[in-house]
């Protein structure tokens, strides 16, 4: 693989848009080549500014191109999982945003497709790359924490999604919830063994009537003997709210920062600071470093993740919720398994 990788991105929307400047201005080993988007217009757009001269409609033309290194995936969720296959099948080192696929039967036929291409597959769970959750990890794989006894992981977007990206997210638990999966098996660095989750439709009536929730309370066993609990929800009014407290027999850590300019003001009126509103404020640092990541992995064959497995794993423990849920009990994750046909 050369030193400088020549990459082609698939999906030029929000995230694939920040993605397509990272990629052309933040990481000198790679070379933003080409873009495609469904949308003519934004393909067009997204090309332009980033000065990148190839823009397309047909991203299986990129994935052929012996010119493209390799490939990374910022389209619609139900675009990722035949995107993958594709890649693999062309012998292309693929970074994809979660989640490879909102069915366990697409993820694994994507996974299978990778392992027997042998390409490396590195999946966009980027609060692995944020540096107050990589503060963390460092703290509990060093025993600062002592053993990990509890936690407690919120995340709830400013407001909810427009009506048309429902239908194809796959529910809350397999969009949102995902993320607080992997982060947390991530952390403790252990396997869930039960889930017990509670969710409703509160904060608009839309969510109902898409036969979806906006909000939800999911609690976690540990096979080490720690409990978590997971916040979720679709609007808060205020901004992204993204918060970890993890708490161990030797102290606890708090990961999340509030505010978008590190400023608090006091006066006789009250304490006042801003509120970072969006989740692409929010992790900007951690978005080009998983990018930095999978590029300097190209190079020099490091395999640093998180992987198509760990996609896999997040989404059996969706799976989990659901029948949670729809049952209102505990769901041991050897029961989700066993009817899955993985035991």
């Amino acid at each position: 693989m050369p030193d400088r990788v020549r990459v082609a991105l698939i999906g030029a929307g929000r995230l694939g848009r920040r993605h397509a400047e990272t990629l052309a201005t933040q990481i000198p080993q790679a070379e933003l080549i080409a873009i495609a988007d469904a949308n003519e217009e934004t393909a067009r757009a997204a090309a332009a500014a980033t000065r990148v001269g190839r823009w397309t409609t047909d991203s299986e033309a990129l994935i052929a191109d012996p010119d493209i290194d390799a490939i990374a995936i910022a389209s619609s969720t139900d675009t990722h999982g035949p995107l993958i296959i594709a890649a693999a099948r062309a012998g292309k080192p693929i970074y994809c945003e979660k989640p490879i696929a909102i069915d366990l039967e697409l993820t694994d036929a994507a996974l299978d497709a990778v392992r027997t291409a042998g390409v490396y597959l590195q999946m966009g769970f980027q609060r692995r790359y944020d540096r107050g959750y990589q503060a963390a990890k460092e703290l509990i794989d060093s025993g600062g924490l002592g053993r990990i006894e509890s936690v407690r992981d919120v995340m709830r977007d400013p407001m909810p999604p427009h009506r048309t990206y429902l239908p194809a997210s796959g529910g809350l638990f397999r969009d949102m919830t995902v993320h607080n999966f992997d982060a947390l098996r991530w952390l403790t660095g252990d396997e869930v063994t039960e889930v017990y989750a509670l969710g409703t439709a509160v904060t608009d009536p839309m969510f109902a009537e898409e036969g979806d929730i906006d909000t939800a309370i999911v609690t976690l066993r540990f096979a080490g003997g720690a409990l978590a609990v997971i916040d979720n929800g679709r609007r808060t009014n205020f901004g992204y709210d993204v918060r970890t407290e993890i708490f161990g027999s030797e102290g606890a850590v708090f990961v999340g920062e509030t505010r978008q300019t590190p400023i608090v003001r006091l006066g006789p009126d009250g304490v006042r600071h801003d509120h970072v509103h969006w989740f692409l404020d929010r992790f900007a640092q951690a978005y080009a470093d998983e990018l930095r990541a999978f590029v300097t992995a190209v190079v020099d064959g490091t395999r640093p993740g998180p992987s198509g497995d760990d996609a896999r794993a997040a989404l059996v423990l969706a799976y989990a919720a659901e029948a949670s849920r729809r049952e209102n009990r505990p769901i041991a994750l050897a029961e989700v398994a066993q009817s899955l046909g993985t035991a």
